[in-house]
């Protein structure tokens, strides 16, 4: 996913629009990709490949805010950054509420615009991160049996494995068997790993007291 360069959509019924910001873009090292409509962006996009959209609010058939609103209902997060050819606090409101990034005014000022692109890169990067880990996270919790996943919190709750027996009414070497397959299964070498790995994943130590 890395290894991947991300790709700034630019979406625009006007020719020479999308022209002057994929220039300006590309001279800022970015890798783009015209657009000019909605209907096409949505053919073309493909939302395991990293990147942006740079968006024109006002467009024939289906708006730039249209378009947010229907990403948004199909679970695609993708940043935003907003172009308008006017300055309607309405519609900078929404599109700000609905998630975007930032909302610019044509002609946009070019480094700006870089700026933007710049930050809802960086921020659909962070977010497939997060994306990443839950599933993995998701993954190796799932590689579990029933058994384990019950004694896991006990497992990061500071007790002795002794007194995790008591608790669990087995004898102290089943925990240990249990740890040992737990550790292994989670890809972690320590308590202390262990703890993270919980505090990841939102499982507390058994006996915390709930939020």
């Amino acid at each position: 996913m890395n290894a991947i360069e991300p790709l700034v959509h630019l979406v625009d019924n006007d020719p020479q629009v999308l022209k002057a910001v994929a220039r300006l873009l590309a001279s800022a090292g970015y890798r783009t990709q015209t657009n000019l409509s909605a209907a096409e962006f949505l053919a073309r996009y493909d939302r395991t490949a990293p990147g942006c959209l740079v968006l024109d609010v006002a467009m024939p058939e289906q708006t730039g805010l249209e378009l947010q609103h229907m990403l948004r209902d199909e679970g695609i997060d993708v940043p935003i950054v907003f172009l308008s050819g006017c300055s309607e606090v309405p519609q900078s409101v929404e599109a700000m509420k609905g998630g975007a990034v930032d909302f610019l005014t044509k002609p946009v000022d070019g480094e700006a615009l870089v700026k933007a692109v710049d930050r809802a890169v960086e921020f659909d990067k962070r977010q497939r991160e997060r994306s990443e880990e839950a599933h993995t996270l998701h993954e190796r919790l799932e590689a579990l049996t029933p058994r384990e996943r019950e004694i896991l919190p006990f497992l990061v709750s500071g007790k002795l494995n002794k007194q995790i027996a008591g608790d669990l009414g087995v004898v102290e070497k089943t925990v240990k068997v249990h740890r040992a397959h737990v550790m292994q299964k989670l890809g972690v070498r320590s308590l202390a790993d262990l703890v993270r790995f919980t505090a990841r994943a939102d499982i507390p130590p058994q006996g915390a007291r709930a939020p």
